[in-house]
Order: structure tokens, then C-alpha cells, then sequence
């Protein structure tokens, strides 16, 4: 419990800096809207989305949503949203595992009396409480300030849903970062390598709607598994893209544990 509390403490200059973030991204984002939809541009912005190329649709993240709605204009900002939190969450895993060799403090851990196993899942515990405490904040935030602004429309189940979709990813990039940190030989490298993953399987999910022929690739990048039109417009949440994440998760977390225990640290 010590080693957890000691990683919650580590973290919490950086958790307040994230959260801060993320009340002034939603509310700076859901005030342009407000200010769009007093000036009543709503349907104008529509006709322009529309007249735009479809590459540039995509790549603004703004193709299939009503921008005249609180819930579409908001569809649109999750996408940012999600790749701040999932940001955190991989240079999170990589760091939480990396700075004890990295700092050189691997040797005043590890002679407690404690196994390595024991060290890996309080700090993976503490990473977990710091994810969901940055999902709960964009969760209340976007809750608060789309309901301000929506005239009525309900959107709170649309959110949770989101938000759910988003705790998942969340979970799986933790895991994947501290996963490249427990297997990598160069600790100094594993939040570089993590940020590395994260963009190639974001850059992948671009790739897979401007071609329009590479849906087979869908389940390659977790970025398409829970897409806010998807959600919206699609039903809620895939259980094939909630299954396949936890078979992410599970694989992540084995060698995670494997790897950090086999392998000689960097004392």
C-alpha cells in the first residue's frame, strides 16, 4: 500500500495539470458552439461541411455529425478529447514502470520486502485510479457544459456511452505503454515508444476512412472501436470492440507482468 500510495502521490501535480486541461478544452470547445449557435451559423456550417473534400472532413473529424446540435458539435470534440486521455493513459503506463530505472531508484524499490509482481500491480493499481480520475472529469465536465448548452435534446446517455468506450481505450494504452516499459531494454525511450504506438494507430484509423477500402483493418487500431458516430448513430457499444479490447488488455497485461519480472533492470 505504501508503493501505491507513493505513485498516487508522484502523479498528482500532473493529474491536476491533465484535469485542469481538459474543463478548459470541453468548456472552451462547447463555448465556441454556443457562440456559433447565437449567431445562428449552425446550418451554415452544416452546407459548408458538406461543400468540404471528404480527405479534409475526415481528418477534421466532422463528416457525419449536425454541428446545429449540441450532441453533433460535441461528436466532434470527443475525438480530441479522447486522444488527450488516451495521451495521458500511455505515457502514464510507460512512465509509471520506466522512471524507477530511469531515475536509478530500481535498487531502493526492489529490496523491500516485496516481490516484483507485488511493486508492478501497485503501481498499475495507481495508474488505473489516475485514468478514471481523468475519465470522470471529462465525464462530469462534458455533462455539465453540453446539458448548458443542448436547449433541451438529451445527451447524457450518448455521453456515458462515449465515456465508457473511452474508459476501455484508456485502460488498453496504459497497458500497452507499460508494457513496452516492462520489455524494453532502454527505459529512457518507452514514453517516446508509447507516444510512437499511440500515433501510428491513430494515423492508421485516418488512413482506414480516406481510403474507404480498408475497413478489414478496423480491428487493427483501437481508434476505431469506439468512434463517437458509431455510438451515436450506431446503437452504443460494439461488444466485438469491447471483447477484442479486453483480449488487448489481458495479452498487455501477461507481458507486462512477464517481462518485468524476467528481465534484469537497470539499477
Amino acid at each position: 500500500m505504501n508503493i501505491f500510495r507513493r505513485e498516487l502521490k508522484a502523479a498528482r501535480k500532473s493529474l491536476i495539470l491533465w484535469c485542469i486541461a481538459i474543463v478548459v478544452m470541453v468548456a472552451s470547445g462547447m463555448g465556441k458552439y454556443a457562440g456559433m449557435s447565437m449567431s445562428g451559423t449552425g446550418q451554415s456550417m452544416n452546407d459548408l461541411v458538406a461543400d468540404m473534400p471528404k480527405s479534409l472532413q475526415i481528418i477534421m473529424g466532422i463528416g457525419t455529425f449536425d454541428l446545429s446540435k449540441a450532441s453533433g458539435y460535441y461528436g466532434v470534440l470527443f475525438l480530441y478529447l479522447l486522444m488527450m486521455a488516451t495521451i495521458h493513459a500511455a505515457m502514464l503506463g510507460a512512465n509509471i514502470i520506466s522512471k524507477e530505472e530511469r531515475d536509478k531508484t530500481a535498487e531502493f524499490l526492489l529490496v523491500k520486502p516485496v516481490s516484483r509482481s507485488f511493486v508492478l500491480t501497485a503501481k498499475l493499481l495507481a495508474a488505473v485510479v489516475n485514468v478514471a480520475v481523468v475519465g470522470l472529469v471529462m465525464w462530469i465536465s462534458s455533462v455539465t457544459m453540453v446539458n448548458y448548452y443542448s436547449n433541451g435534446e438529451y445527451v447524457n446517455g450518448d455521453i456515458a456511452l462515449m465515456m465508457a468506450g473511452m474508459f476501455i481505450l484508456q485502460l488498453l494504452f496504459l497497458l500497452v505503454g507499460a508494457m513496452i516499459a516492462a520489455v524494453s531494454r532502454n527505459p529512457k525511450r518507452a514514453v517516446s515508444w508509447s507516444a510512437a504506438a499511440l500515433l501510428v494507430a491513430f494515423m492508421l484509423s485516418l488512413g482506414i476512412d480516406l481510403s474507404g477500402n480498408l475497413d478489414v483493418l478496423a480491428y487493427v487500431t483501437p481508434f476505431k472501436y469506439f468512434e463517437a458516430k458509431k455510438v451515436m448513430y450506431g446503437g452504443g457499444l460494439s461488444m466485438v470492440s469491447v471483447w477484442l479490447s479486453v483480449v488487448i488488455i489481458a495479452v498487455c497485461s501477461t507481458m507486462t507482468y512477464v517481462g518485468y519480472n524476467k528481465r534484469d533492470l537497470n539499477m
